[in-house]
């Protein structure tokens, strides 16, 4: 069990390390923010953030991130994504989560595109820059979204602009197709990647069953969006049972078949409401 363990280890601070970099060297501009708190509520379901772009124009280098979704293309995520400030990444519990986000012309008219919203997935996480004060505008405490350059194009209205007042509100994910998981790791380290996540976007907790048992094992959160067991499943029928943060629960009952391989993907047909 120990050699598992350790594993398991290196991989989170390796994935977390790969994942800060990503997002701190394309925050679109570096000026310090004002020190002023965040702005309360400016309408019912809606509330105050900035926005900064990264990625490029074709946002390539959005890939990967601390939520593990490797080729946000591939998996179906595509441009519309964003990297979130630590108070809205909660140590990766948001991964998946849905955002609806206007620029707020109220706070400033100037670089926005009026009466346009977007909606981005979180895939990422925007690290405080602690060579700026406060740790700049991706800091501990502010709300803020690092977004793909492409989804920040939809609301700001020129991009010398760099950094634009938003109100934002989570919003139900609508996803094609089924719930995936995609299975990495060794023997008694199986590492869990969920993917394509409807409703709530984001997942509670996790639970896997193994052919030839009647009971459910808990999974625990790996980083991001995985999550790993420590028991040895390799090449057996896998169920598995998720909860997303608005307690929706479904069983994905003999969704990997036996004799399965790490690095496989493993797509199912059911999925949660949205």
């Amino acid at each position: 069990m120990a050699p598992a363990r350790v594993f398991a280890a290196v991989l989170l601070l390796a994935a977390s390390c790969r994942a800060m970099s990503a997002a701190a060297d394309g925050i679109a501009t570096s000026a310090p923010p004002p020190s002023s708190a965040p702005a309360p509520t400016t309408t019912i379901g809606w509330l105050r953030a900035h926005a900064t772009f990264y990625g490029g124009a074709d946002a390539s280098d959005t890939m990967g991130g601390a939520c593990g979704y490797g080729n946000l293309y591939s998996q179906g995520y595509g441009a519309r994504t964003a990297a979130l400030s630590t108070v809205l990444f909660q140590d990766g519990a948001s991964c998946g989560q849905c955002y609806k986000i206007a620029c707020d012309r109220k706070t400033d008219p100037t670089w926005c595109r009026p009466g346009v919203t977007v909606t981005v997935t979180a895939t990422n996480f925007c690290p405080p820059n602690w060579e700026l004060p406060d740790g700049g505008w991706c800091n501990t405490v502010r709300p803020h979204f690092d977004m793909a350059q492409p989804a920040w194009e939809k609301i700001g209205a020129d991009t010398r602009a760099g950094i634009i007042p938003v109100i934002y509100q989570r919003v139900p994910c609508v996803k094609r197709g089924g719930v995936r998981f995609t299975i990495y790791g060794h023997d008694y380290f199986n590492l869990v990647l969920v993917t394509n996540v409807a409703g709530a976007g984001s997942i509670k907790s996790m639970d896997v069953r193994s052919s030839g048992s009647p009971d459910w094992m808990p999974m625990a959160r790996n980083w991001g969006a995985n999550w790993h067991s420590l028991a040895y499943l390799t090449g057996k029928r896998l169920s598995f049972r998720v909860t997303i943060t608005d307690d929706q629960i479904l069983e994905f009952t003999n969704v990997v078949p036996p004799g399965w391989t790490f690095g496989l993907t493993f797509a199912s047909n059911l999925q949660f409401k949205s």
